[in-house]
């Protein structure tokens, strides 16, 4: 996907970028979090880095080149992402939020104001905590924790939905197995089970495993 800066040109191409190396659950039993700062402004970065020290992390990177970001947000391969804006353009905003859908990571982003346009935008991108007017470095361990949980429990839902579809997914490839051997041979439908399970036992596979291979077979000779 591609968008423009400000006078059209092109600032990056995030469509086919590579996944972050490490795992995205369970960043709360990490022993340190590594933490990735973007932000143009030394000083407001500053108050953001003062805080993370302060709440005893010290992993801590900042990136203030905009051009290329997410190329630098891959290089690092950080656990969090703290995006602090000030008073970013739609722009800008629209760029940080094609970011966080990109990395699915725990993104927390500071602004000092904001509309509920804006606000929505950020939650249909995935940005775990979108703070307007508290950049305050006594704040930043409470929000960073904040962020985190929000992302891992966004994270297990979206992993329980998955499972539910690729459960769902299964029993229709079971239930059509069946039918084809019900048909083939004479079967009644207790009986094309025990078949399956009988393979799935017999070949050391899952059943579902040989459901595929029933439905593969019956393909074959159409």
């Amino acid at each position: 996907m591609r968008w423009s800066r400000p006078g059209g040109r092109i600032a990056e191409t995030y469509g086919d970028a590579p996944p972050l190396a490490r795992p995205i659950h369970a960043l709360t039993g990490r022993r340190e979090l590594k933490i990735v700062i973007v932000d143009e402004s030394p000083i407001r970065s500053l108050i953001l880095e003062e805080g993370l020290r302060d709440a005893g992390f010290t992993q801590v990177e900042r990136i203030s080149e905009m051009h290329n970001l997410l190329k630098h947000i891959y290089a690092s391969d950080p656990d969090v992402i703290l995006i602090d804006l000030e008073n970013p353009s739609r722009d800008t905003l629209e760029q940080m939020f094609q970011v966080s859908r990109a990395v699915r990571r725990p993104i927390a982003m500071f602004v000092d104001q904001s509309d509920t346009a804006s606000i929505q935008a950020s939650v249909d991108a995935g940005v775990s905590a979108y703070i307007v007017d508290g950049l305050k470095k006594e704040r930043i361990k409470s929000i960073l924790d904040l962020c985190v949980s929000r992302f891992n429990a966004f994270s297990k839902l979206q992993d329980d939905l998955e499972q539910a579809k690729s459960d769902l997914e299964e029993r229709k490839t079971i239930e059509r197995a069946k039918g084809i051997l019900m048909k083939a041979k004479k079967l009644s439908e207790e009986d094309a089970y025990k078949l399956m399970r009988g393979a799935a036992m017999r070949e050391n596979k899952k059943i579902i495993e040989i459901a595929r291979s029933v439905i593969t077979a019956a393909e074959m000779f159409k």
